[in-house]
């Protein structure tokens, strides 16, 4: 089954969950200039964040990454993550379950 959705098209703000029911979880952002999401973290997900438009300034555990419109940024969601606006913006973050790794031995 192929599912195609026009991000444009979507609902609710500042977050809008793409594909509801399926893995991995994919959301739209979107921020206002100024605007900021709070601290948190996503502890059992790898995360991808491409930034459409604008431009962020991503805190991951207190540490400041200046993004532009089409980086890609790659991180592991047990860090503390808040992204904020500088301009208006919008993001697409995609948060994939983290893989079960065999013990080392």
């Amino acid at each position: 089954m192929v599912t195609i959705e026009s991000i444009d098209q979507l609902e609710g703000a500042p977050h809008a969950n793409i594909f509801p029911t399926d893995e991995p979880k994919t959301v739209r952002l979107t921020l206002s200039e100024g605007e900021q999401v709070e601290p948190h973290s996503h502890p059992d997900r790898e995360i991808i964040l491409y930034l459409i438009s604008g431009e962020l300034e991503l805190r991951l555990d207190g540490e400041s990454h200046r993004i532009q419109a089409g980086d890609i940024v790659h991180f592991d969601g047990s860090h503390d993550i808040s992204p904020s606006a500088n301009v208006d913006s919008v993001a697409l973050f995609v948060l994939a379950r983290k893989r079960e790794r065999p013990n080392a031995v």
